[in-house]
């Protein structure tokens, strides 16, 4: 209960921001055009709050916090007197009209690139994409290391797992990629290095369902992860480790006699049998004792019943080699919040043309469930990594608002990129179609973006 509450209050926050930036960049480009706004709304619904300015504009908070508009006076839609004539967004100059419907989604990317740049002035604490080997008849299988750093992925440096999964999701369609690696060398408390190598990964027989599998893990990688042990280290309140009796420190040894070689055993049997009574063996203080557990259930969302027990180990500490900082200084935060935009604005546009070229399933589409999940796990993680949601939401916004559909910020630009062109307004005929179409296209693919999240629950 806990875990929806936070996350919906991040989601709310985090869409709060991105709608007032988006509709904030058309008021005031209207503004700047002499256009008379009648209302700047965040939310719809019931008006919760509402204050109106000197120039009549009334801004208002609405109960349903899922998107805002900006309600501009234009005769189209209105009966405008002729003294407020020239004020009406329909009687500006096609030229104008332009600038107020782009001030929206360029105001989100202007938001990524402001949300990138605190990012980085603050700075990042990352992981290297530091890898334990490749699985045999993958298909990364072509890199014969045992430990190796990932650095580029056709040519374009991945300094941190992030920067690295980014890169690999622009591959998804493509036939083949290039990966360049350093090796690695494990000497004692030495870890160096090696001259760096690049190999040619076929994508043709690669199959990733994100349901089931990383990005890294569906090429065959396996990342590196610091050595668990059998030893308790966090346990939580009411679980079915607290109710066995399990204490911090208590090292794991038998689950009904069968001894335990590593944790990912002790999950596996720990999964496989919930709400059945297991005898665990346990070390304490250099005495053996041998509890009850029995773990809870949960349902997963194919259906399959898991058991679990609130129990997390302890963990080396991560190498010191195997961290980086990316931190940097006034100008080069700047230039990287440009580089990362205009990186999430590319991405992002190819991920469209392939989910309708059917390189990309529509499986992958997530929606405010989804969204409002990643809000709250970036937010549990801290400020910076939330302001690094809000950058690559803002850009996914922008980039969807630009798309030619007549309902949405993309399709009113090609209207009047046309009458820019012509000399003419598109016909309300037209329009009208175009609308519906618009609309049945954009409800289509929420919906199939709702059901996928529903599915994830």
């Amino acid at each position: 209960m806990l875990d929806f509450l936070w996350n919906t209050a991040s989601f709310i926050i985090a869409l709060s921001i991105l709608v007032a930036i988006h509709e904030y960049g058309h008021f005031w480009v209207a503004r700047r055009c002499g256009v008379k706004v009648h209302r700047f709304s965040l939310g719809f619904g019931k008006v919760l709050f509402k204050k109106i300015d000197k120039h009549g504009t009334e801004f208002a908070v609405a109960a349903i916090p899922l998107g805002g508009y900006v309600k501009m006076l234009d005769s189209r839609v209105e009966e405008v007197p002729e003294e407020l004539a020239e004020f009406a967004f329909n009687n500006k100059t096609v030229w104008q009209r332009i600038a107020i419907v782009a001030a929206g989604p360029i105001a989100n990317f202007l938001l990524a690139i402001v949300a990138f740049f605190f990012m980085y002035s603050i700075g990042v604490n990352s992981a290297k994409p530091i890898m334990n080997g490749v699985k045999e008849g993958s298909p990364a299988s072509v890199i014969k290391q045992q430990w190796f750093e990932v650095e580029a992925v056709n040519g374009q440096p991945v300094h941190d797992w992030e920067a690295l999964n980014l890169e690999l999701v622009a591959q998804i369609g493509e036939p083949s990629v290039e990966l360049t690696i350093a090796p690695i060398l494990r000497s004692n408390s030495q870890i160096v290095n090696e001259p760096s190598q690049t190999y040619t990964v076929s994508l043709q027989k690669w199959l990733f369902d994100p349901k089931k599998q990383s990005i890294v893990s569906s090429l065959g990688f396996i990342p590196y992860s610091p050595k668990v042990h059998l030893i308790a280290a966090n346990i939580s309140e009411d679980s079915a480790a607290q109710r066995s009796g399990i204490l911090k420190s208590d090292k794991l040894l038998t689950i009904n006699g069968q001894a335990l070689d590593d944790w990912a055993q002790f999950v596996e049997l720990i999964q496989n049998n919930p709400n059945n009574s297991l005898q665990l063996q346990i070390e304490r203080q250099a005495e053996s004792k041998t509890l009850t557990l029995t773990p809870d259930s949960r349902e997963l969302a194919d259906g399959m019943v898991q058991g679990f027990i609130g129990l997390a180990p302890q963990v080396d500490d991560y190498p010191e080699q195997f961290r980086v900082n990316l931190q940097y200084g006034v100008v080069d935060a700047v230039l990287k919040g440009i580089d990362k935009t205009w990186q999430l604005s590319e991405l992002t546009f190819s991920t469209l043309v392939k989910l309708v070229t059917g390189d990309l399933s529509v499986k992958n589409l997530s929606g405010p469930i989804g969204i409002a999940k990643g809000a709250g796990m970036s937010a549990d993680y801290g400020f910076v990594y939330f302001l690094g949601f809000i950058a690559l939401i803002s850009v996914n916004l922008g980039i969807m608002n630009l798309i030619p559909l007549p309902v949405l910020d993309g399709g009113h630009l090609v209207y009047y990129f046309i009458e820019a062109v012509t000399g003419k307004e598109v016909s309300e005929r037209v329009q009208e179609i175009g609308f519906k179409i618009g609309a049945a296209v954009l409800v289509t693919f929420m919906s199939i973006a709702v059901l996928n999240d529903l599915n994830l629950l």
